[in-house]
Formats: structure tokens, C-alpha cells, sequence
């Protein structure tokens, strides 16, 4: 891609124009394209021209790469185009691409001085994380799992030696593993960094100048941070996915005990109720930032949080088998600091065909910093808040419920060790939210709900289903009927869910619900289709999606953006799904067994139109792509040889398998916009 610090004369222009088919083509008005590029002609007698709006854009899709060409296989592939129409009736024809801002493990230029591991990891002192398993390859630990990012546009931002800073926020989630091979999901505490980039005013490219690393020590280090959004108010919400049990009776994700050992020097300083939280970052205008944790939307597994336009009110996605449906309504506006904690409780049987009423259960209304001191004041334990049972205790008093695919007994202590019945019910609703949002009869149904959005026009939210089984499925493991959510047959591609949104909702107390964007019914909006394996090990249509992940909404563009998760596909693809034509098409494909990552789409960024793209963990779980056949020893799917052709490009491609990218797609010459250049 051009380099955004690059800036073309008119000549130039001219040039890419004739000699490159594909760029910016048709009806362009020349004179609008070229108004300001450097050129010493005086254009001061040029009749005005009458500006033109913006009317609709059109994707036209990529095909999907092939062992016919597996250098496309093992990297990042954009082939597909965008079209605008304007209202003057002329056309503008973009080629996409991608452009890679880095790749983690590379040295980039720190915002303080000097050079930072992209993606590197940091202990509570502000130390590099050192991965010392291989003896003599010693290196700072860094990610190669970029997730979730926000594209931000701060007035007033300035910057040493740069010229239009723009803000990107970039999460890491894990690191795969270390040197040695072993594992280390969940033993890292998650970085955040955030990204001072370049924006060229006359081609709208973005180029990496600086990077800061958020320190986290306020905020007891993160948890496996996964899918993130853009505020109204123009901050960074991150997530933590996966929250370790405080029961330890296997319904979380990893014990606490790798990141006490990796960010404090020592597992028992890890306290498993400070993970499962909403954290947001705050970017200042010099490119640095700060980070603070909202302990009042509950303890779930944060997959992705959408404020929606009220400032107040948020769906969250619960990455969980038998997880909910979430909803927060705060207090004050731009303020997620207090509020109440709503989960959904469907009246009707959700199926593939079916909408389904929505009433809200109100958990809890409270305030961050009366969680957080319950918990690193007063020292609050699972035994102080309730009773949680693997075996049936034949006791009335207590409720069985479904986690994770597990039956427990459940019930609230009463007030113990100084700790009140209300703190006690307080600690229950969000710091044990699956437990409590169960024990209240919430529908505990869903299989990874993943990333979430909002289309304001229609009033309609989405989630995104990764995979509909277990839990969702008739009769299948973790299925409980009064949960009220019933799909035929398991469809591992999984799907997006739409809900409705209004005012007036009442919720399980009687009380109206202080928000005019709440949940009222929810339906599936977009199914994928499970297949037999192909010679790629594709298990889904790859004409289609399969387990969608991140999901973000363009207003401008009428446009769904989907981003997979799948070990459905070989190469996980993002899609634009338009609303009004229900036409799905593919706009990227990620290397192969890497997921599809860190969208954001940005409308308007000083004319500039982008949409963020990461992929994480190439190469990653090539079991997943084949069979061998128990009695034959027949391998079907992905063959070994073409397994082996991706990996050895792969490796070559992403430091033997330990990088990912962090980028977007862009055009050449100039970037897509919305507004006529």
C-alpha cells in the first residue's frame, strides 16, 4: 500500500489514475479529487462545483483462496472492491487492500523515546514479562493474539513529529505459547496499547509513529481481553473473557494463579473476583492513556459491550455455554461507573424461525467501587456469598441450576462475617452473576454470544452466535427447557441474532426500565450452514459464515461487518452483510487457522473512511482441518503435504508462528471515504 506520509502531486495522481485500472474510476470529479495535492498551478479560476452527498455503497466480493495459490492461504487476503454512489449520479470504484501497521514482536517507536515490543507483555512494575523456557533464546514474552481495537479521533491531539494524529487502541488477548511449546493461554495479564498514527490528509493512509503500553497496576492487571468497542464518548471498551470460578468447580476459564505468578511474582495475589469485568480506556491527546475497571456490569466472560446512542444503556455479549443475555443501565450518562444489571428472561421459545418476548430479571443496581472494596477491602470469599454444590444435596433450599454444561445447588448464605443480606445478594449479583443470574431464572441458554452492535436507525441490536449447540439445542448437553431457547439441530457455524429495541419495558420487579433502548424480542437474523469436510477441512459453507465473532455496524453503509471465529473455515473470513439487500460478501480472508479480529468500522475519520482489521494465532490447531479414520488410518480433509506448504508460509510469514498483524483495509491511492474528495 502507498505510505500515507507520502504525498502524491497532482502528476501523480494522474499517472496512478492511467496507468492502474483499478483504482478510483468512473465519474470522479477531477477537480474535487485533486483540489489540494501539491502542485504549483493556479486553479483560483475554477468554476465551484456544487459538492456531491453521498447516496450507497456496494461491495463486489473476493473468491475465497485455494491451494491453486497457497501464499494467499497464509496471509492476510483482500481481493475484494467497494463502490460509492453519489447523488450527482457518478461512481467511485475502490480496489481494497490491507496494510499492516505491525507485526507484534517487531520494535516500534515508543511514544516516550526509544523503541517497545509490539504486543509485548508487562509485569505490575512496568517490567518486560521474559519468556525463558528455551535456555539461551530468552525474550520478552509478546502476543500473537491482537483482538479487539478503536479507531479515535481526539480535537486538539498533538504529538511530537506528527502531523494529524489519530488514535488506535489495540488489545492483546493471550499468547499462544511460549518458546518451549507449552501453552499460555490465560497466564499472561492482557496489554493494551494504544497506537499514535499519521493520517494523510490528501490519501487518507495511516502510518504507526508512536506506541504506549497502558499500565495496568491500578486496575489488577486484565484478563484475557477479547472483543472491544468505541464509546459515544470516545473511549476504549475492552472486555475480559472467560472469568476463573472462584468455586473452582470447572464453569470458568483458567485459575488466576498464571497471571498472580506472571504480573504480581506470585499466584496468591491474584484474587479471581478482580477478572470477568468491563475495563475501559481513556486516550489523552499527547497519545498516552489511562485504564480504569467498571466492577457493576457484572462478572461474566466480556466478550464485546455496545453503549447504545442514550450514553446509558449496553448489551453485552457472554462468551459462555449457558450463558445469557445482558443488558446495563446507568445511572448517569458517559458514566459506567453505577447502574443496574438487567439478563434477559425469554417468554416465548426461541428457535431458528421463531421471535421470542424478552422479560428483564433485575439483578442488581450498585456502583463500582462498592464491588471492587467488597472484594480488596473487605475480603469477601465464595463462601461468604453462597452455597454451590456439584452433588444433589436433597435439600429443598436449594436450586439446581445448568453452567457450562454442569448441574449445580445453589443458594444465598445468609448475612455472615459482617457481611450484610443485602451485600451478600449485592455479591451474588456481580461478582457470582452466572450463578445469580441462574439461581433468579434467567435464560441460561446461549453457546458463545460473542460480539455485539447496533444499527440506530432501526432500533435493532445484534449478537453473535458462534455456535448453536449444546446448551441452544433440544435435548442436547446443557439444555434446559425453561430457559425457553430450543433450536432443532445443532448448527456449529453458528449465527447472528437480531433484537429489537424500545421503551416502556417492565422489568421482573414491575418497573419500567429507564432506557428507550432496551431488548424487547429477539430473532435469528443470519444462520450459517454446516457441511461435510472438504479437501481444505472446511466444515461450513465457505460461501457463507461460520462462527461469527465480531460484529460491528456502519450507519452510513447499511452494512453488517462480520468477523469469524471458526474452525469451520480454514481461512476465517470477514464479511459486509448488507441490510436492506441481505446480500452477504467477502471482504478478507485471514491466514490460515488464524480468527479474524479487531474490526472497527469507521465511517468518518476527517473525510477518511476505515475498517480495522488484526487476525490472531495463525496455524493454529491444524486438527481441526482433517480426519484419519480410526480402522484404516485414512486421512481425509487437509492433507498433510498442503498442511505442511501452510505451515512452512506461515512461518516464513509470522516469525515462525509467534506474530500476527495489526493493520486495516485501505485503497490505493487513496483511501475509501464517504465523502467526496
Amino acid at each position: 500500500m502507498t505510505s500515507a506520509s507520502n504525498h502524491p502531486t497532482r502528476r501523480d495522481l494522474l499517472k496512478w489514475f492511467s496507468g492502474i485500472p483499478f483504482l478510483p474510476l468512473g465519474a470522479m470529479a477531477t477537480a474535487a479529487t485533486l483540489a489540494g495535492c501539491n502542485d504549483s498551478d493556479n486553479d483560483s479560476s475554477t468554476t465551484p462545483v456544487k459538492p456531491a452527498n453521498f447516496k450507497n455503497a456496494t461491495f463486489t466480493p473476493m473468491t475465497a483462496p485455494t491451494l491453486a495459490d497457497p501464499a494467499a492461504m497464509a496471509t492476510t487476503s483482500v481481493g475484494s472492491k467497494l463502490s460509492i454512489s453519489w447523488d450527482d449520479g457518478s461512481k467511485t470504484d475502490y480496489q481494497l487492500g490491507y496494510s499492516s501497521f505491525f507485526k507484534t514482536g517487531e520494535s516500534v517507536p515508543a511514544l516516550n523515546g526509544g523503541t517497545i515490543v509490539a504486543g509485548g507483555y508487562f509485569d505490575v512494575n512496568g517490567n518486560p514479562i521474559k519468556d525463558t523456557s528455551v535456555a539461551g533464546s530468552e525474550r520478552q514474552f509478546f502476543s500473537d493474539c491482537p483482538d479487539g481495537s478503536s479507531l479515535i479521533q481526539i480535537e486538539g491531539a498533538s504529538v511530537a513529529g506528527v502531523t494529524n494524529p489519530v488514535f488506535h487502541v489495540v488489545q492483546f488477548e493471550y499468547t499462544t505459547k511460549n518458546l518451549a511449546g507449552t501453552s499460555m493461554y490465560g497466564q499472561l495479564p492482557s496489554p493494551i496499547a494504544i497506537l499514535t498514527l499519521d493520517q494523510d490528509q490528501k490519501t487518507g493512509h495511516l502510518t504507526l509513529k508512536k506506541y504506549f503500553n497502558v499500565d495496568m497496576s491500578k486496575v489488577h492487571g486484565l484478563w484475557i481481553t477479547c472483543g472491544a468497542s468505541l464509546s459515544p464518548w470516545n473511549t476504549h471498551l475492552s472486555s475480559e473473557e472467560y472469568e476463573p470460578d472462584a468455586f473452582k468447580q470447572g464453569i470458568g476459564g483458567p485459575s488466576a494463579d498464571g497471571i498472580g505468578t506472571y504480573y504480581f511474582g506470585d499466584a496468591s495475589k491474584a484474587n479471581p473476583y478482580n477478572y470477568g469485568h468491563l475495563p475501559e480506556i481513556v486516550v489523552n491527546k499527547d497519545g498516552s492513556g489511562t485504564a480504569k475497571k467498571h466492577f457493576c456490569l457484572g462478572r461474566i466472560s466480556h466478550e464485546l459491550i455496545q453503549v447504545m446512542p442514550d450514553n446509558r444503556t449496553a448489551i453485552m455479549g457472554d462468551d459462555y455455554t449457558n450463558g445469557g443475555f445482558f443488558m446495563f443501565v446507568a445511572d448517569k450518562e458517559k458514566d459506567l461507573s453505577a447502574g443496574t444489571l438487567y439478563v434477559a428472561k425469554y417468554l416465548d421459545v426461541l428457535t431458528e424461525s421463531t421471535t421470542a418476548r424478552i422479560q428483564w430479571i433485575k439483578l442488581g443496581s450498585t456502583n463500582s467501587k462498592t464491588i471492587e472494596d467488597l472484594v480488596n477491602v473487605r475480603g469477601i470469599k465464595p463462601e461468604n456469598i453462597m452455597e454451590s454444590l456439584t452433588t444433589d444435596p436433597n435439600d429443598a433450599s436449594y436450586t439446581p441450576i445448568v453452567l457450562a454444561k454442569k448441574k449445580l445447588w445453589v443458594k444465598l448464605k445468609a448475612a455472615n462475617n459482617g457481611f450484610t443480606d443485602a451485600e451478600i445478594q449485592l455479591a451474588a449479583a456481580f461478582l457470582e452473576t452466572h450463578r445469580y443470574a441462574a439461581l433468579k431464572g434467567a435464560s441460561m441458554a446461549f453457546t458463545k454470544m460473542e460480539g455485539t452492535t447496533v444499527n440506530i436507525k432501526d432500533k435493532v441490536g445484534y449478537s453473535a452466535l458462534a455456535n448453536i449447540q449444546d446448551s441452544m439445542v433440544k435435548g442436547a448437553s446443557g439444555w434446559v427447557e425453561s430457559n425457553n431457547v430450543s433450536f432443532s439441530k445443532t448448527i456449529k457455524a453458528g449465527g447472528v441474532l437480531a433484537h429489537d429495541l424500545a421503551s416502556g419495558q417492565v422489568d421482573s420487579t414491575g418497573a419500567v426500565i429507564n432506557s428507550s433502548w432496551a431488548a424487547k424480542q429477539s430473532h435469528m437474523l443470519i444462520m450459517g450452514v454446516d457441511t461435510s469436510m472438504d479437501n481444505l477441512g472446511n466444515t461450513a459453507d465457505p460461501n457463507n459464515i461460520a462462527s461469527p465473532d465480531n460484529l460491528k455496524y456502519s450507519e452510513t453503509l447499511r452494512t453488517l461487518f462480520i468477523g469469524e471465529d471458526s474452525g469451520n473455515h480454514l481461512n476465517n473470513f470477514l464479511w459486509a452483510y448488507n441490510v436492506d439487500t441481505k446480500q452477504l460478501i467477502r471482504l478478507l480472508s485471514a491466514p490460515a487457522g488464524a480468527e479474524s479480529t479487531g474490526l472497527h468500522a469507521v465511517d468518518n475519520v476527517n473525510g477518511w473512511t476505515y475498517i480495522m482489521s488484526n487476525f490472531q494465532h495463525a496455524g493454529d490447531e491444524w486438527d481441526r482441518f482433517y480426519k484419519v479414520d480410526s480402522k484404516t488410518g485414512v486421512r481425509t480433509g487437509l492433507s498433510e503435504n498442503d498442511q505442511k506448504v501452510l505451515t512452512d508460509a506461515i512461518n516464513k510469514n509470522y516469525n515462525n508462528g509467534f506474530a500476527a498483524s495489526v493493520g486495516y483495509i485501505t485503497a490505493d491511492p487513496i483511501a475509501p471515504s464517504v465523502v467526496k474528495k
